[in-house]
This record gives C-alpha cells, sequence and structure tokens, in this order.
C-alpha cells in the first residue's frame, strides 16, 4: 500500500474540494445561461440574463483552471520535497549506521588486535569524510539553487580552471593510472567564479574517472570556442550514458545504471552540482553519449571579450 504524506493527502482533498466547490456549481449555471439565451427569443431580459450568466461561468471557470494549475504545482511540489528527504535521509542513514556499528564495537573491546582497531578507526573517519562531503555538497546546492552563493565574477581564462580542476583530479585519483589528454585553444576567457567552475569541471573527470573501467581508462578534457560562447569537454572511454538517463542524471541523489551496477562510490550529488554552478553562470550542460564507447559532457558558457 502506497503511503502518502499528509501534505500529499492535504493537497489532494483541496483539490477534490475545490472540483465539488467551483466546477460542479460553474457547470449547472452555463446550462442555466444557455437555456435562458436560447429561450429568450423576444424577450430582452432574458437574453441580457443568459449573457451575464454565460459571462461569469467563463469568468468561473477561468478561475478554476488557475486555481488547479496552482494547487497541481503545490501537489507536485510536495512530492519532490517528500522524495528528496527520503533520499536525504536515505543517504546519512548509511554511513552513520556504519559509524555506530565501528563505534559500539571499539566501545565494547571486542576486538583485541591492534590491526583490526586500527582498520576499524580508518573505516570510522573515511564514513566521517562521507558525511561530512555529503552534508557539505548538500549545503552548497541549495545555496546555489536559492541564489545566497556569492560567486566572485570576474575575467576568467579557461586554462587556469581547467588548470585547477586537474590539479584537484590528481589528489582524488591518488595516483590511479590514467590517461589524460587536455586540448585547449589558447586565450579563451569567460565571465565568472574561477574555483566555482574549477569545482564543475572537477567533478566530470570524477565521474569520468568512476565510470570507466580500471584498466585502460582515457580521459579528454577539450576547450573550444565560437563568436559567442565557450565549451569545455570531458570524454572518457567508459560504458556511456543511456539516452533515457541523460537528464535524469542531473536530478539530486540520481545515479545512472552504471554506476549502480558498478557499485561505484557517490552521493548523485555531483553532478546536480555541475549543472547548479553553470546555470548560475547564465550556461548549460550537454551530454552525448554511444552506448560501451563513453560519454562527452559539455559545459557551454558566454564567451567573455573585453570592453574595446
Amino acid at each position: 500500500m502506497i503511503q502518502r504524506s499528509p501534505t500529499t493527502i492535504f493537497l489532494y482533498r483541496a483539490r477534490v474540494i475545490f472540483v465539488l466547490a467551483s466546477l460542479v456549481p460553474t457547470v449547472l449555471m452555463t446550462a442555466i445561461g444557455i437555456i435562458l439565451v436560447a429561450s429568450g427569443e423576444s424577450r430582452s431580459l432574458a437574453i441580457v440574463t443568459g449573457i451575464l450568466v454565460l459571462a461569469f461561468c467563463a469568468t468561473a471557470l477561468t478561475g478554476y483552471l488557475f486555481g488547479t494549475h496552482f494547487v497541481t504545482r503545490g501537489a507536485n511540489l510536495a512530492a519532490v520535497q517528500n522524495e528528496f528527504l527520503s533520499s536525504v535521509s536515505h543517504e546519512l542513514r548509511t554511513p552513520l549506521t556504519s559509524i555506530l556499528m565501528f563505534i559500539e564495537t571499539l566501545r565494547e573491546d571486542r576486538i583485541a588486535s591492534p590491526q583490526e582497531r586500527q582498520r576499524c578507526l580508518s573505516i570510522v573517519n573515511q564514513e566521517l569524510k562521507r558525511l561530512d562531503g555529503l552534508v557539505g555538497n548538500l549545503i552548497q546546492l541549495s545555496k546555489i539553487e536559492s541564489r545566497r552563493t556569492v560567486f566572485e565574477r570576474g575575467p576568467v581564462r579557461v586554462a587556469d580552471v581547467v588548470s585547477d580542476a586537474l590539479a584537484a583530479f590528481e589528489a582524488m585519483k591518488l595516483g590511479g593510472d590514467a590517461e589524460v589528454r587536455s586540448e585547449l585553444e589558447p586565450d579563451l576567457v569567460v565571465y565568472g567564479d574561477r574555483a566555482a567552475l574549477a569545482q564543475a569541471v572537477g567533478n566530470l573527470l570524477s565521474n569520468a574517472w568512476k565510470y570507466t573501467r580500471p584498466a585502460d581508462k582515457k580521459i579528454d578534457v577539450r576547450a573550444q570556442a565560437d563568436s559567442t560562447t565557450v565549451s569545455i569537454s570531458v570524454s572518457d572511454n567508459g560504458l556511456g550514458v543511456p539516452r533515457l538517463e541523460r537528464e535524469a542524471i542531473f536530478g539530486k541523489f540520481e545515479r545512472g545504471s552504471a554506476a549502480v551496477e558498478g557499485g561505484s562510490p557517490g552521493s548523485g550529488l555531483g553532478l546536480a552540482i555541475v549543472r547548479a554552478v553553470v546555470e548560475a553562470h547564465r550556461g548549460r550542460v550537454e551530454v552525448r553519449s554511444q552506448a560501451e564507447r563513453g560519454a562527452s559532457f559539455r559545459i557551454i558558457l558566454p564567451r567573455y571579450r573585453a570592453a574595446a
């Protein structure tokens, strides 16, 4: 049986009451107006009354349509919020459960070996870092979407953005083997926040690293421009992204089938942050992919040109 939240139930009842209180009387009065107009013939009073009734009904019907639209939007928003809270609860519960389990084990001295105790402490530390990263990403995403994040706006060289992203990526992959190639057109400049844009590119690099096969990882970073836009693309030789998932993977806590089946770690917030940062810079993100031949994520931003 499906369990609905109190908010969803309230909005559903509101829609039913709205239909009964507004639509049904409007339909009845419309019928009366049509009868008055049809039977009026020479009686001008009946005709005028019928026209006024029909005008009133048209206004009521318009109000009903607008009201239904807003109530439906409210119900959909409530459903999205409930789903989001459920996802957050699940993502937070997983590391918390692991931390509590290991702390309880250590507190009751169930492990005598110093090596095993150290291993447990290492796992607790890892889960705490994961939890801290998850909360940090949630706070950052919330601030960006509510426009409470203040970006440092200014001319930024694309080469510097890519360089910062690659430096962070090297630290993330901890020396793992991967062939990373970069090809950047010279003198490309955008207007925005260098750190935020570098994080967006870094998230794409991180995804390319996670979702390619352990052997023979190949990642390409390219930047090119036309007269009005600059595009920064990150391509890999992984499994690719199915067409039906290319929009969904940018949602909060959404992960593609390749991530789920491969057991790759992650919270499903990386691409949501990428889209939020790029859209805050008046840009967009595109995905191109072929099955078993990798994926290419492209950030497209307005090109900056200094005033003459």
